[in-house]
C-alpha cells in the first residue's frame, strides 16, 4: 500500500472518529461559546477536533497539526494536517445539516509546499456525504469515482457564488454582475457543498471570498483529482494565507477570468 493510501485511510477513520461525536450531539443541548470574531465554537468542536487528532497522531508521530479550535502543534514537521473539525458550527448550532469535517495534508517541500490529501465528510446532509481523494488516486464521492463536467461555455455554466461580503464590495463586482447575466445559472450553495458538487459534474464554477485554508484545503485536493482547478480568485496559488477561490470544472477558467480580472486579493480586504 502506497504512503498515500495510508494517509487517505487514516484521515477518512480519524472524520468517521468526529462523525460519531458529531451524531451524539447533533440537535442536543450544549453550550455555544463565540470567539473573538463572534463565529461559534461548542464543545463538539473541540472533541472532534480532539478525535481527529488521537487517530492521525498516533498512526503519524512525526506529523505536525493545524487545527481551527486547538490551534498549531509542530508546524515545521515535513507533513501537517490541516482540520476543520465542524466546518459550518453556525448551522449545526441551528440545527441544520450543512456542515462538514474538512481534513486534508499539507506536505512541505520545494519549490513549494502541495496539498497531497483531502477529505470532506457531511454526515448529516443529504443522507450522507463524502468526498475523498489523495494525489493521483483520483477522487471519490460515497465511495464512488467523480470527475467535473465537459461543459467549456459560459451560456452553459452553472455558477455558485458563496461569502461574498468583500467580493461585492470589491471593483470586480459590475464585471461579476455581467457574468451572472452571462452564465445559464446562478446559485449560491455554500461551504462544503458547492465543491462537492464541482467535483461531480453537477455545477461548473465557484467565485467565493471570505473564507480560510481550513475551509477548502480538502476540497483542494477533491477537486483537482476530479479534475478541476482552484486558485485564489486572483489567481495566485492556493495556501496557508489564502482568502479566496476561483474554481471551475478545467475548463472555463479562460472564460471567467477576464470577469474578475479587476479583483485584488489585498486591495479588496482578502487578506484581513
Amino acid at each position: 500500500m502506497s504512503d498515500l493510501q495510508t494517509y487517505l485511510d487514516k484521515a477518512i477513520e480519524a472524520a468517521r472518529a468526529a462523525e460519531t461525536i458529531i451524531r451524539r450531539y447533533y440537535l442536543g443541548e450544549f453550550d455555544v461559546e463565540f470567539k473573538a470574531d463572534a463565529s461559534p465554537v461548542t464543545v463538539a468542536d473541540v472533541e472532534c477536533e480532539q478525535a481527529i487528532k488521537a487517530v492521525l497522531s498516533q498512526a503519524f508521530p512525526d506529523h505536525g497539526f493545524y487545527g481551527e479550535e486547538l490551534g498549531a502543534e509542530s508546524i515545521d514537521a515535513d507533513h501537517v494536517w490541516l482540520i476543520d473539525p465542524i466546518d459550518g458550527t453556525k448551522s449545526f448550532v441551528r440545527g441544520y445539516p450543512f456542515f462538514s469535517t474538512q481534513i486534508a495534508l499539507l506536505k512541505k517541500g520545494a519549490p513549494r509546499d502541495e496539498l497531497i490529501v483531502g477529505v470532506s465528510n457531511a454526515p448529516l446532509f443529504n443522507g450522507g456525504e463524502m468526498a475523498c481523494a489523495a494525489k493521483g488516486l483520483g477522487a471519490t464521492l460515497n465511495g464512488e469515482p467523480i470527475a467535473t463536467s465537459d461543459t467549456h461555455t459560459i451560456a452553459k455554466t452553472s455558477l455558485s457564488m458563496g461569502n461574498i461580503a468583500s467580493l461585492g464590495a470589491s471593483p470586480a463586482w459590475p464585471k461579476i454582475g455581467e457574468l451572472v447575466g452571462a452564465v445559464h445559472r446562478i446559485r449560491g450553495y455554500g461551504d462544503f457543498y458547492h465543491y462537492h458538487l464541482l467535483a461531480s459534474g453537477r455545477i461548473d464554477a465557484i467565485l467565493e471570498s471570505d473564507l480560510n485554508i481550513l475551509d477548502i484545503a480538502a476540497l483542494t485536493v477533491i477537486l483537482r483529482e476530479a479534475g478541476g482547478d482552484i486558485t485564489e480568485l486572483g489567481g495566485g496559488d492556493i495556501g496557508l494565507e489564502t482568502r479566496s477561490v476561483f474554481a471551475t470544472n478545467g475548463r472555463l477558467r479562460g472564460a471567467i477570468a477576464p470577469y474578475i480580472a479587476a479583483w485584488d486579493e489585498v486591495r479588496d480586504g482578502a487578506r484581513g
